[in-house]
């Protein structure tokens, strides 16, 4: 009697000392799965600052794991479909890696609609809340959404008109991209951000296009000498999601919820796009430095660049429409929505 005694009092102590220094407070470890090397820009300056953030605020009861370069493994275009199954906690992808996925996220990729990534990005977001967190992203908890800096076109040789891209093999990431080049008269060869050195330097592609950015974590200017950027409106920009598990997040106790959606959002999203659009110029004056080319297509020189890619407007109205998804209607609404943050 007397050891059944001790050992429910020492038990109950025991107990009351775990609760009393809070180790019975929930403790969760997330994982969070990307596409690009540590060192890139988007981890380094996004993805790993909101990660701390987070832990932050959780007062360290979240510990955020980053598996950079696919290290848990699987395909940069299986990302989106890893955080659904629990592969990963949270993940980092292009929307377009699943081509024709996610439709509605397809309208701010369409070729010269964005002048600035933080404005685009914060349109991309209240689009997101208005008509794809029940649709296109139903799926999964949407941690945020944005878009990179003005996409360049970098190429073994000068691209000046349209017509120089006829026979060039082409990289472009995502399908609304694959289409206006192809439109442009390039052959687009699709694949992922990490496959484009090999693809350069074995002569699979002449070119790709891809922001200024990240093409100092793929030296891309030491694979080719030619970059074509354009004055105002972008030629393309492309669509980025950032997810989590559904069920990981509807698991968590209202406070750690709390502290992951303070960190997420509508500025995060603005943040995250202005971000890229910031970590363009080091990558670009490092070109310059080499001695490599910088041809600048202006407004006034755009004329045949607008009227070549506006078939690929054309199609993807047309393919919407197939879809029952009003796309003229959507193109409106994005365009609404890029005016009220452009003049905020």
């Amino acid at each position: 009697m007397i050891k059944r005694a001790f050992l429910k009092l020492a038990g109950t102590t025991a107990l009351a000392l775990t609760l009393g220094t809070g180790a019975f407070a929930q403790e969760v470890t997330l994982r969070m799965h990307q596409f690009l090397p540590a060192q890139a820009n988007v981890p380094k300056n996004v993805l790993v600052p909101w990660a701390d953030r987070v832990m932050e605020a959780s007062g360290g009861r979240i510990e955020i794991q980053h598996f950079p370069s696919m290290q848990l493994g699987g395909t940069p275009p299986q990302l989106i479909d890893q955080a659904i199954d629990g592969v990963a906690d949270i993940i980092w992808t292009v929307a377009g890696y699943t081509p024709g996925r996610f439709p509605r996220a397809e309208v701010f990729e369409l070729p010269f609609t964005m002048t600035d990534a933080g404005d685009m990005s914060a349109a991309y977001w209240e689009l997101v809340e208005e008509q794809m967190m029940d649709q296109d992203f139903a799926d999964f908890k949407v941690l945020g959404v944005w878009v990179h800096g003005p996409g360049v076109i970098h190429s073994a040789d000068p691209i000046e008109v349209p017509g120089d891209l006829n026979g060039v093999k082409l990289r472009a990431p995502t399908r609304v991209t694959n289409k206006l080049f192809t439109n442009l008269g390039a052959t687009t060869v699709g694949m992922p951000v990490p496959a484009i050195p090999e693809a350069l330097s074995k002569g699979v592609v002449d070119a790709t296009v891809i922001p200024w950015e990240v093409t100092g974590a793929l030296k891309v200017a030491e694979l080719v000498e030619n970059h074509t950027e354009f004055e105002g409106n972008a030629i393309y920009t492309t669509t980025f999601i950032f997810a989590m598990n559904k069920e990981k997040y509807e698991s968590l106790p209202d406070d750690l919820k709390a502290a992951i959606d303070s960190q997420s959002g509508a500025d995060f999203s603005r943040m995250a796009g202005t971000q890229m659009q910031l970590d363009d110029g080091p990558s670009r004056e490092a070109a310059l430095d080499m001695g490599n080319n910088l041809i600048s297509i202006s407004e006034a020189d755009a004329g045949p660049w607008r009227e070549a890619a506006a078939a690929t407007t054309a199609e993807w109205i047309a393919e919407m429409d197939e879809k029952g998804i009003d796309g003229n209607a959507l193109i409106a609404r994005a365009n609404e929505l890029l005016q009220k943050h452009n003049t905020q």
